[in-house]
């Protein structure tokens, strides 16, 4: 079958179809699971054959960062460690190549004891501490001198981020888990110490250097096992023919604020603008990159991130670019964060705001350049540009291009996540590197027709989808859609995909014969990069992430271990995405003579 799909897809002009799916909700079998889902496990394992064998030219993934125990949302991460949820047990056990630092009893009593569901963060995080606490003791008995040997490599070449990272996650834990911000201030300033603190601060760490020795060793060999685990599953992915993506997520976590705080703006915060779909904003609370350190310390972060990315994944994707363009700010210090970011600003094109006179100094669009009709967060509340100009805005994203080129990668194959909001400056920028946005067709509104989830208005650079991990699953949402809806998508997709009557009087009373229409069309459009959201092709209708949420009910949804079974029934029953359908419908669209929808058909 994956011939005829990859026939199919190449026909049809799409040379990139990824299966988007997060760690956590990797599937585990009986024996591995822990309460969350790895990359590393066996399931992920045959997930990625069987993403190979139905087309999928590549794995998304999300951000790979650690997390803390109370908030499991992976864009809050960070931004160089890695989860060390990621570590397999099948790793550590006698064939495994951890062999030697956990004892059966230890990875037995880690295994779920009752069938496998929704992602259990609490327990998962506390198991795999506790799984490290062993490791380390074990190692440091002299069990696996190999590795002892490893972990002082590691912490050699990895120093410049390594160090901090675990010196912030043993101070923390000595604090009890309380965010820096309740610390002493020259603990919680470390590494930006007010004039006249710095000798106190150099005498500081020394002092939790010696401190935390054994702390941020121990920390040093779970970023190792980690980091190992990445690697095999790269080997694996490559083994299959799959392209890896990366998620260059926007935000920053706690650890990373503290570590870096030199580089970033103090007194703002970067947040979501209010948008079509999203009126109020987000105060998302992330740091914003210094404007006045864009040629020293906030550029060698951002050049530090992207180079460990690419040495790490065959391309990525970039979270929200707004954020290295054009970032929405707003105060810190504010008592109502919802209205701060309402009434925010972004960074570079207020030149004259009565109520952000200190972001004047920042701007580059100049004041005649404005369209004071429109709201500030508007797409078109900067008019024109020169080319001086979106040369200052793209000069982040040029630094990533030229990070891409390094390594041997192609700057083109950057997938933006640029979803309702484009701003002039951003649109320029994209334009410049010749790179597209993200049509979410789900959200398409069928009244419009200039509207930009519309395939019909997607152009070859783009990436349309269904979803992602911040929409409902379209099975769901089908479901949802009354009687009007359901027939102007009906209507609207036999137009599309010039269906027989009998066809779209089929999707009338089938859901899932309709949502694998509404993937033939991102097929049948313009676009080249066609991405499915792991929750859309398996047919689940749980959501995976409410944007804003922090809870545990959130970040959960994973995939049953017996996925190959249900794909298989799902397609007997219009349950799922049927993938070799919807090119059959796509190519019949195109009035294609090469005989392959029907081969697909069969």
């Amino acid at each position: 079958m994956s011939a005829l799909i990859d026939a199919a897809l190449a026909e049809l002009g799409v040379t990139r179809l990824l299966l988007a799916i997060h760690d956590l909700s990797f599937p585990s079998d009986a024996d591995e699971d822990v309460g969350r889902g790895s990359p590393s496990t066996r399931g992920a394992q045959r997930l990625f054959a069987f993403a190979r064998e139905l087309g999928f030219t590549g794995i998304q993934l999300g951000p790979q960062g650690q997390t803390s125990r109370g908030n499991p949302s992976p864009y809050d991460g960070t931004i160089f460690s890695r989860h060390i949820g990621s570590i397999a047990l099948r790793s550590l056990r006698p064939t495994g190549p951890f062999a030697g630092l956990v004892g059966d009893p230890t990875l037995d009593a880690a295994v779920l004891p009752e069938a496998r569901g929704p992602a259990q963060h609490r327990r998962a995080y506390d198991i795999t501490e506790a799984i490290l606490d062993e490791a380390y003791a074990s190692l440091r008995r002299g069990t696996r001198p190999d590795l002892t040997t490893a972990v002082a490599a590691f912490r050699s070449d990895h120093a410049s981020w390594l160090h901090r990272d675990a010196l912030f996650s043993a101070m923390c834990a000595s604090q009890g888990g309380a965010s820096f911000r309740s610390w002493p201030e020259l603990d919680a300033r470390l590494w930006h110490p007010r004039a006249g603190d710095e000798a106190r601060s150099s005498d500081r760490i020394r002092e939790l250097e010696a401190q935390h020795a054994d702390a941020m060793e121990r920390y040093a060999l779970g970023q190792l096992l980690a980091h190992e685990e990445h690697a095999h599953v790269r080997t694996t992915c490559a083994a299959h023919d799959l392209v890896l993506y990366g998620d260059f997520q926007v935000g920053y976590s706690e650890a990373d604020m503290w570590a870096h705080a030199a580089a970033f703006l103090e007194g703002y915060a970067m947040g979501a603008p209010p948008s079509r779909t999203n009126p109020a904003g987000q105060p998302w609370n992330y740091p914003v990159l210094d404007p006045d350190q864009l040629a020293g310390r906030a550029r060698a972060l951002l050049i530090a991130r992207v180079d460990k990315a690419f040495g790490e994944y065959d391309s990525l994707r970039l979270d929200h670019p707004h954020g290295l363009v054009c970032p929405w700010v707003y105060r810190t210090a504010t008592d109502d964060p919802g209205q701060a970011v309402v009434d925010g600003g972004r960074l570079f094109e207020s030149p004259d705001l009565a109520d952000y006179p200190d972001l004047a100094r920042f701007a580059i669009a100049r004041p005649e350049q404005l369209d004071r009709t429109s709201p500030r967060y508007g797409d078109r509340w900067v008019r024109e540009l020169t080319e001086d100009q979106v040369t200052r805005y793209a000069a982040l994203i040029e630094a990533i291009g030229q990070s891409a080129v390094r390594h041997g990668r192609s700057r083109d194959d950057l997938s933006c996540e640029v979803l309702s909001t484009m701003p002039l400056p951003l649109q320029r920028v994209l334009q410049r590197f010749n790179l597209g946005r993200w049509r979410v067709t789900q959200k398409a509104d069928l009244d419009n027709p200039g509207d930009v989830y519309r395939t019909e208005n997607a152009e070859p650079v783009d990436w349309v989808m269904l979803g992602n991990h911040d929409t409902a699953p379209v099975f769901a949402l089908i479901k949802s859609w009354r009687d009007a809806k359901r027939s102007q998508w009906i209507a609207h997709l036999t137009q599309r995909l010039a269906l027989p009557a009998d066809t779209a009087r089929s999707l009338a009373v089938n859901p899932g014969l309709l949502a694998t229409a509404m993937l033939a069309e991102l097929f049948v459009c313009a676009a080249e990069n066609v991405s499915i959201f792991f929750a859309d092709l398996f047919g689940l209708e749980e959501r995976f992430n409410v944007p804003g949420l922090v809870s545990d009910e959130n970040w959960r949804l994973r995939l049953p271990a017996d996925f190959e079974a249900r794909y298989a029934r799902g397609r007997e029953t219009d349950a799922v995405l049927d993938i070799p359908l919807a090119l059959a419908l796509a190519l019949e669209a195109r009035s294609s003579t090469s005989g392959l929808a029907a081969l697909l058909r069969d």
